[in-house]
């Protein structure tokens, strides 16, 4: 199997992978990095392809859903500026 084939990877993952780079597409992400980003994020999420053997079995981390967004409104962050340069 050549590096970079998608092979390994089990429907599931294809699918979420293509959803994860069509969110970051919207992001105005290029595509090629998208793509990029989309598989290193289904990677972590669940430890990659498919492997031979068992007892290989793991659960499956959210973590990176959890992660980044935004925090508070448009503006939450000028209005913490604001509050820093007052108290100085």
């Amino acid at each position: 199997m050549p590096r970079g084939s998608k092979e390994a990877y089990t429907d599931k993952q294809r699918r979420q992978a293509r959803h994860i780079e069509e969110g970051y597409e919207a992001r105005c992400v290029p595509e090629k990095e998208a793509q990029g980003r989309a598989w290193a994020t289904v990677n972590k999420e669940t430890g990659g392809g498919k492997k031979s053997g068992s007892g290989r079995g793991h659960k499956v981390s959210h973590a990176s859903n959890r992660k980044g967004g935004f925090v508070g409104g448009k503006r939450s962050h000028v209005h913490k500026i604001k509050r820093v340069q007052e108290a100085s």
